[in-house]
């Protein structure tokens, strides 16, 4: 064996040269072999894979840049609006020294007497003080005016309504652009149509959330009429209510509103009143008049279809009337229980929600064409629109004149008085005849700002006595805008012998 592996170590070395370019010229054909074959391969997969078509995926930065665009376009136009309200708390009471459970708190020997003769703190019912309460809402900017569209809810009671802008600093007062919104159709939308919702959830302005019309035409309140919203899933929060609901053309089609939801926050199913009906209602406040008023004919109608009514009365569509109110429009017009109304100047009538939206948009005194079918034959009749809230004030409580001629009217000062009678004058030790007693004190309000508080006696005005009620209404009337006003104060709980204060501010 080991003469073999010294001969063929004697031959190797012999012949080196020769076996290392037989080896190398191997290796050299072997990888050019597996190259061809692997390029033959690919090839066929190459060939193979390019009889398919391929896919395409739509590029998402059309639809993310439209959102930023409109979001920049209606952030500016949408303010959000902090409101202030007074709370009336039940009087507080506690253990006296020396005293009963439940007696009264005594700290001030004047809260009973106050109490008992303006009713209690504030001017209102028996309580022993009350609380600020501050909430969160939002609106947007139609008018370079200024003029705000929000909700109701939102501003309502409130005694101090503030607007911020989108972009004001804290406390910094500057000459502007009022930017505004676009209004846009509500009809024109459809389900499925996207929609962005912008507003103030729980205070952070400037918050914008995208989804899409889920519905139209939900009625959320049972039995409310005119209100019929647009259902969305964009994410609609505490702090939204009063902001825009915008299309994809940066147009406010409705006003975010209300949301359905068992924890009080977002769920899914949000609502908005429709822009169209928002341009009536807003065109009405900012007439002569500064109110709405809502047409009506006089009649009553099933709410919910019922398809044997319309069985038995041989009809297919429209709306039939159960009841014509007696020396309404539709009584006058010789309109009938039964009559069956399926079109309003050649429009043809979906349903209840329909004719009641349409009639309700006309201007009381509008004259209207409406289709009618009567015992199967068709005709026209034409009844004149009367004024909703009058035609049923005994039912809505609505009545034209409806005002209290014993209530109090607020001054511009904001503070109403009483006069100082004997008895008043003896109980609190003051001169009797002399000034006018603070009553109740609006928060927020001139009086306020000035530090009168109910219980104050006001003796003058601007060096003018007050000495009644109609000295009071006399003077204050008088006052305007920019001019300083100086009140002498007696001050709650001051007696003869305390002396008195001036109060003084300009009026804004």
């Amino acid at each position: 064996m080991d003469q073999r592996a010294s001969a063929f170590w004697v031959r190797w070395k012999a012949n080196r040269l020769a076996y290392t370019l037989t080896i190398l010229v191997t290796l050299t054909i072997g990888i050019l072999m597996g190259t061809i074959i692997s390029y033959g391969v690919k090839g066929q997969e190459a060939k193979k894979a390019s009889d398919a078509t391929p896919l395409t995926v739509p590029a998402p930065q059309q639809l993310s840049n439209q959102f930023s665009n409109i979001s920049k376009q209606l952030e500016p136009s949408v303010v959000n609006i902090n409101t202030e309200s007074t709370i009336k708390t039940p009087q507080r009471r506690r253990r006296a020294p020396g005293g009963t459970p439940g007696s009264p708190d005594d700290s001030n020997p004047f809260d009973d007497f106050f109490d008992r003769f303006f009713g209690g703190p504030g001017g209102g019912g028996a309580g022993g003080g009350s609380i600020r309460e501050r909430s969160l809402g939002s609106g947007v900017l139609v008018d370079s005016k200024g003029y705000i569209v929000t909700n109701r809810h939102v501003v309502e009671k409130a005694d101090r309504i503030r607007v911020k802008l989108d972009d004001d600093p804290p406390g910094v007062l500057h000459d502007a652009k009022v930017p505004t919104a676009k209004l846009g159709n509500s009809e024109s939308m459809q389900v499925g149509d996207w929609v962005l919702a912008v507003g103030s959830p729980f205070g952070l302005q400037a918050t914008v959330t995208a989804g899409i019309v889920s519905a139209k035409g939900r009625n959320i309140v049972p039995g409310r009429q005119f209100q019929s919203f647009i259902q969305t899933d964009a994410a609609i929060n505490p702090g939204n209510s009063g902001g825009p609901l915008v299309n994809m053309a940066g147009e406010v089609i409705g006003i975010n509103t209300a949301i359905l939801t068992d924890t009080n926050a977002y769920a899914g199913v949000g609502f908005a009143l429709p822009s169209n009906t928002v341009a009536n209602v807003y065109n009405q406040l900012i007439g002569p008049e500064h109110r709405v008023s809502r047409g009506s004919i006089g009649i009553e109608f099933n709410a919910q279809e019922n398809p044997a009514i319309a069985r038995v009365y041989g009809v297919n569509s429209g709306v039939t009337i159960s009841n014509v109110v007696a020396g309404s429009p539709a009584e006058q017009a010789g309109l009938k229980v039964g009559d069956n109304i399926n079109s309003v100047d050649g429009r043809p009538v979906k349903n209840g929600d329909d004719l009641v939206s349409d009639i309700a948009s006309r201007k009381p005194g509008a004259k209207v064409t409406l289709g009618v079918i009567r015992n199967g034959k068709k005709q026209d009749i034409t009844v004149t629109v009367a004024d909703r809230a009058k035609l049923f004030a005994s039912r809505l409580g609505e009545e034209e004149d409806s005002s209290d001629s014993s209530t109090p009217k607020e001054s511009k000062l904001g503070l109403s008085v009483r006069a100082v009678t004997p008895d008043i004058a003896d109980r609190l030790d003051i001169p009797a005849g002399k000034g006018v007693i603070v009553q109740d004190v609006k928060p927020g309000s001139f009086a306020d700002d000035v530090s009168l508080s109910r219980g104050d006696v006001i003796l003058e005005i601007n060096k003018q006595p007050v000495n009644t009620e109609d000295d009071f209404t006399r003077i204050s009337s008088t006052l305007k805008s920019g001019q300083d006003v100086v009140f002498l104060v007696r001050q709650r709980g001051a007696g003869r012998q305390d002396g008195t204060i001036f109060l003084a501010g300009t009026l804004p």
